[in-house]
């Protein structure tokens, strides 16, 4: 067989298995649920937590702008991602099925283990970071009984109808969002002087300590080396957050008019959690402030909780633990979902075993939920302190992995936009975003510079940690192996052509099932406000 044919009946192959798995997967996702499933997976420990290490490193004004040019990342790859699966919103086609079609099936296969794998890495990370959280209340239970529990209550949530699914984690996102957006207004508060001690700070931690520092060099190469750290680490934050949009397309309800909703409102709603959640930190929390540097996962190391001790304000700090639980067990919620997903469409693609493919009644893969949830089971090595510094290596190789992923969504979003141009195409596509396919051709540069240069400061000789070299670039040769041991074994092409990718099969379907959809019509105020959230 010839190379090219490899790669062409890979693609056919796995898009006829697709669409005739139509009837198992159930549509029970809202608008609703698919946003705040996306930002339930986007906001989890790193705003609440993580964010100390960026601000007592670079400073306010380098934590906002790492933020900020993440974020800017991130709506690139959401638009890249839901221009294309508003195009084909088929049943179990994940980014590694599109990689596959629209690409080549070798790198579809490295993708996909690579998505797999971060996802079912980051449920044990919440997980961990949850039981840590409840022991900052100093419970007599122990760690490895809040661990066992938060993942049991994961499982329970996915394992049944994915309606319960949305339902719960729409919830329990709408906690952890209103909790963030007081936490926004008391940050304002101190700003003006309301606090107990009455003290107007205004921008006095940015005066006072500077709003960039200076790393590992004097200069301004020290503060443009500040900002590089800041924006490599607020990658955490967002990592494998704008593919959860994509990822339930295939169970959303009337997804050609849904997933273009909830893609637009994820960009504006990250902008304000984000940016002003960042704002606000660097803001009420002094950046030279001791217990940043403590290295705590609980609620003692949070910027948020310092900024409101300092101000003298009481009970807070226990409301912002329970957001920082919360949070945690959102974003596992929506990685165990996440994961299973990507396992699931594997299968059907033939790049996992076939046990992976297989549905309950209730319309959910529930072998591939198991599978990816097993792996959270590595949360236990947390109960361990010895264990947890382990643990914690494995959490930072994820973030490579999600950077490397979206190189990968980049790269496909072009080939996709490049066939459908070739078959006049283009001007058909649903929904479509602006400024591309040039904003996708700077977004993959500036992720393979991330890449590479994400572990910069072990290269720098008072600096020098094999582990953190490790942890900072094992994982680019693993996916490599992945990607070239495919290939060698298959044989097959290093790029499909551009004449022979199949932009065809299955939109008639999927046309057929934009005919159905019957938008409703509110009979009154009341109705339009629930029907603009839903």
């Amino acid at each position: 067989m010839k190379d090219e044919e490899v790669g062409e009946v890979a693609s056919t192959e796995g898009t006829q298995n697709l669409i005739s798995a139509q009837d198992q997967l159930q549509r029970g996702l809202k608008s609703r649920h698919i946003q705040f499933l996306a930002l339930g997976g986007a906001i989890g420990t790193g705003l609440f937590v993580g964010s100390g290490a960026i601000l007592s490193t670079g400073g306010p004004l380098a934590l906002l702008l790492g933020y900020l040019f993440m974020m800017a990342i991130v709506c690139i790859i959401m638009n890249d991602l839901a221009e294309i699966v508003v195009y084909l919103p088929l049943k179990g086609a994940t980014i590694p099925y599109f990689v596959e079609r629209f690409v080549d099936p070798s790198l579809a296969f490295a993708a996909g283990w690579n998505y797999w794998y971060a996802y079912a890495i980051l449920v044990a990370g919440e997980a961990s970071a949850g039981a840590i959280v409840l022991d900052y209340w100093s419970t007599p239970v122990p760690t490895a009984v809040w661990i066992a529990i938060i993942l049991g209550v994961n499982l329970c949530l996915n394992i049944f109808a994915v309606r319960i699914f949305g339902e719960a984690e729409f919830w329990f996102a709408s906690i952890k969002l209103i909790t963030i957006l007081d936490l926004i207004l008391v940050g304002l508060v101190i700003m003006c002087g309301g606090a107990p001690d009455h003290t107007a700070i205004g921008f006095w931690n940015w005066q006072q300590h500077g709003p960039i520092k200076e790393y590992l060099v004097s200069g301004n190469t020290g503060r443009f080396l500040a900002f590089w750290y800041a924006f490599v680490k607020a990658g955490f934050a967002f990592i494998v957050s704008p593919e959860l949009v994509a990822l339930t397309a295939g169970e959303a309800v009337a997804p050609r008019r849904n997933i273009p909703k909830a893609a637009g409102r994820f960009v504006y709603r990250l902008a304000v959690f984000y940016g002003l959640g960042s704002f606000m930190i660097g803001t009420i929390c002094p950046s030279d402030n001791d217990s940043l540097l403590s290295g705590a996962s609980n609620a003692a190391a949070s910027p948020w909780v310092i900024g409101i001790s300092l101000a003298k304000i009481q009970v807070l700090n226990h409301i912002i633990n329970a957001a920082i639980l919360t949070s945690a067990w959102s974003a596992g919620n929506a990685f165990l979902y996440s994961g299973a997903r990507i396992l699931y469409s594997l299968s059907l693609n033939k790049q996992a075993p076939k046990i992976f493919s297989r549905t309950g009644k209730l319309g959910v893969p529930y072998m591939a939920v198991l599978a990816t949830w097993s792996i959270g089971l590595l949360a236990f090595l947390s109960v361990s302190a010895s264990s947890e510094v382990a643990f914690n290596w494995f959490v930072d190789i994820s973030t490579i992995s999600g950077l490397i992923a979206w190189i990968v969504v980049g790269f496909t979003y072009l080939r996709f936009r490049k066939a459908m141009q070739f078959n006049n195409l283009l001007q058909t596509i649903p929904y479509k975003t602006r400024f591309q396919p040039y904003a996708t051709y700077a977004t993959v540069f500036i992720l393979v510079v991330l890449t590479v240069t994400n572990g910069f400061a072990v290269f720098f000789p008072d600096n020098w940690n094999a582990a953190d070299f490790v942890a900072a670039y094992i994982t680019f040769p693993i996916f490599m192996a992945l990607y070239l041991g495919h290939k060698m074994w298959f044989r097959t092409r290093w790029a499909i052509k551009t004449e022979h990718i199949d932009v065809i099969t299955g939109v008639r379907e999927m046309d057929a099932l934009e005919a159905e959809d019957v938008p409703p019509v509110a009979k009154n105020w009341v109705e339009k406000v629930w029907f603009w959230l839903a």
